[in-house]
C-alpha cells in the first residue's frame, strides 16, 4: 500500500500478495468493508514478503491515536447507547490466583444480567435483553462457567498454552486447548511466544498459531500477542499479520498480565492490519484488546477507533471485545447518573 499522510499508519506491503480471492466467502460474509462481504478467516499461507515488507510511521500512529481522545465525544442518550453496546462486547474475566468456582459462578451470573434490574427498567431497556459477550476463565473454571451460564447463549472462553508467559512446552500447550474444548469451551484465548517475534522467527510463529488452531476445532481461537512485551509498533503489526495468516479469528492485545497492556496506538495498529488483511484475502478478523480498560470513557474511546477504522459492522460482539471486568462496574455507574443525577459507589456494582 502506498505511504499514507502524516494523520496514518503505514502499513507496506508488496503487490500480488493474496493468497486467497477478494470475495472469498462471499456466500457466508460475517462483514463487509468498502462494500465487500468480508468471511470468516480461513487463514492463508505465510507470507514472508508482506511481513518484511510491513512499515509503522511510530509518530504519526500516536498523532492519530491522540484525536480519538480529543476529538470524538459522544453525549446524552448517544452515549448511554454507546455504553451499552459496550456492554455486549465485554469478555467478563476472572483470572487470579485465588479464583473459586463460587466466584466463577457469581461472575456468571453477573455476565446474564450485567445491569441492576432497578437500573434496566429507569432506563427502559428491558427488551434488549443486555448480556456480556463472553466469560473468561482459567481452564479449571471451564466446566463451572458451562453449567452456570448453560441457556444464556453466553460463551464461555478459556485462557490456555502457559498463559500468562506462553512458555511451557508446545505439547503441552496444544493438550490444554483440547481439554478446554472437551470442557465446554467455545472460544479459546491463547499466548505466542514472544521469543519468535524478537528474532523474526516468523515461521515458527506461523506453525505455533496453526497448530493453536487446529487443537481449537469448532472452538474460536483468540491469539493475545502480548503487545507491552513487543517493544516496537512494528513488531505488533507484523505479529498481528501472521497470526492472521495462521487463522486467528480474533486478535487480541495482552495478557492483561504486562506491565504495559492495551494502549490506543497499539490498538491503531492492530486494527490496520486487520483492514489490510481484510483487503487482501477476503477474510475478517476480529479484535480484542485488553488490560488495563477500567472506565467508561475508556471504552468510549475503543469503540471510536473500531468504528473510524473498522466500520459500525465491527462493533459487534462477533468481531469485537474488551477483556476488562473492572470497567462494566464505571460503566453502570455512568448509567445511573444518567437516571438519577448521581453517582453510586463501586460498592453497589459487584463483580463477583
Amino acid at each position: 500500500m502506498p505511504s499514507e499522510n502524516s494523520s496514518k499508519l503505514t502499513l507496506e506491503r508488496g503487490k500480488g500478495t493474496s493468497q486467497s480471492s477478494p470475495n472469498a466467502g462471499a456466500a457466508s460474509a460475517i462483514a463487509a468493508l468498502g462494500g465487500k462481504p468480508l468471511g470468516a478467516n480461513r487463514g492463508t499461507s505465510l507470507n514472508l514478503d508482506w511481513i518484511d515488507q510491513v512499515r509503522v510511521n511510530t509518530s504519526a500512529v500516536e498523532r492519530r491515536a491522540a484525536t480519538l481522545v480529543s476529538r470524538r465525544t459522544v453525549k446524552k442518550d448517544w452515549q448511554i447507547a454507546w455504553l451499552l453496546r459496550a456492554i455486549t462486547c465485554m469478555d467478563l474475566t476472572t483470572l487470579s490466583g485465588d479464583d473459586t468456582d463460587g466466584r466463577v459462578r457469581r461472575l456468571s451470573a453477573k455476565a446474564r444480567q450485567p445491569l441492576q434490574q432497578e437500573l434496566v427498567e429507569k432506563l427502559g431497556i428491558g427488551e434488549l435483553n443486555i448480556k456480556v459477550g463472553a466469560v473468561c476463565v482459567y481452564h479449571l473454571f471451564v466446566e463451572t462457567a458451562r453449567r452456570a451460564l448453560e441457556g444464556s447463549g453466553i460463551p464461555v472462553a478459556a485462557v490456555s498454552t502457559g498463559f500468562p508467559a506462553g512458555l511451557s512446552p508446545l505439547a503441552e500447550r496444544v493438550a490444554e486447548i483440547r481439554k478446554s474444548v472437551e470442557a465446554g469451551a467455545q472460544e479459546i484465548d491463547v499466548v505466542i511466544m514472544r521469543a519468535h517475534v524478537f528474532g523474526g522467527q516468523w515461521q515458527k510463529l506461523y506453525d505455533e498459531i496453526l497448530a493453536f488452531k487446529d487443537a481449537c476445532g469448532p472452538a474460536h481461537l483468540k491469539v493475545i500477542l502480548g503487545t507491552g512485551d513487543l517493544l516496537t509498533l512494528r513488531n505488533v503489526a507484523k505479529a498481528s499479520l501472521v497470526a492472521m495468516m495462521a487463522g486467528a479469528d480474533f486478535i487480541k492485545t495482552s495478557t492483561g498480565k504486562e506491565t504495559v497492556n492495551a494502549t490506543l496506538p497499539v490498538g491503531l495498529v492492530m486494527t490496520r492490519a486487520i483492514r489490510e488483511y481484510a483487503e487482501e484475502t477476503g477474510m475478517a478478523v476480529g479484535f480484542k484488546p485488553a488490560g488495563g480498560i477500567r472506565t467508561a470513557k475508556q471504552s468510549l474511546e475503543w469503540l471510536a477507533l473500531m468504528k473510524e477504522e473498522l466500520g459500525d459492522v465491527w462493533l459487534s460482539p462477533h468481531l469485537f471485545r474488551f477483556g476488562a471486568s473492572g470497567m462494566l462496574a464505571d460503566v453502570e455507574r455512568q448509567l445511573e447518573f444518567h437516571v438519577t443525577g448521581r453517582y453510586s459507589a463501586d460498592y453497589r456494582h459487584p463483580m463477583a
